[in-house]
């Protein structure tokens, strides 16, 4: 990186390591597809109250949705990725990237 040039910025709603996560694995998903809480806590380790914690943060910024419907009896809560989330994940990768490689050049 050169003097005369700032490093990028990293936005830092995703950029606390639980949300990250929860980016990460939504990102993977197809655009409108969602997953149920269960499994994305499940899938990351995470306890429900801490999930729910960053999703929080994450649903404030308009970077996921959140869904919460009934399957027969059961409540059955879907976390999706926005659209302004999964650009604001690209923007975060293409700044670490900048970060990691900052002459842009490829090995």
């Amino acid at each position: 990186m050169t003097a005369d040039k700032a490093p990028p910025e990293l936005d830092p709603v995703i950029h606390a390591q639980a949300r990250l996560r929860v980016v990460a694995a939504l990102n993977v998903l197809g655009d409108g597809d969602e997953m149920t809480f269960g499994s994305l806590k499940d899938l990351l380790g995470m306890t429900a109250g801490n999930l729910s914690v960053h999703l929080t943060k994450l649903e404030e910024a308009e970077y996921v949705r959140i869904t919460k419907t009934h399957k027969g009896r059961t409540p059955v809560t879907y976390v999706a990725l926005t659209r302004r989330g999964r650009l604001a994940f690209e923007d975060y990768t293409r700044a670490i990237r900048a970060l990691l490689d900052p002459a842009g050049g490829t090995p």
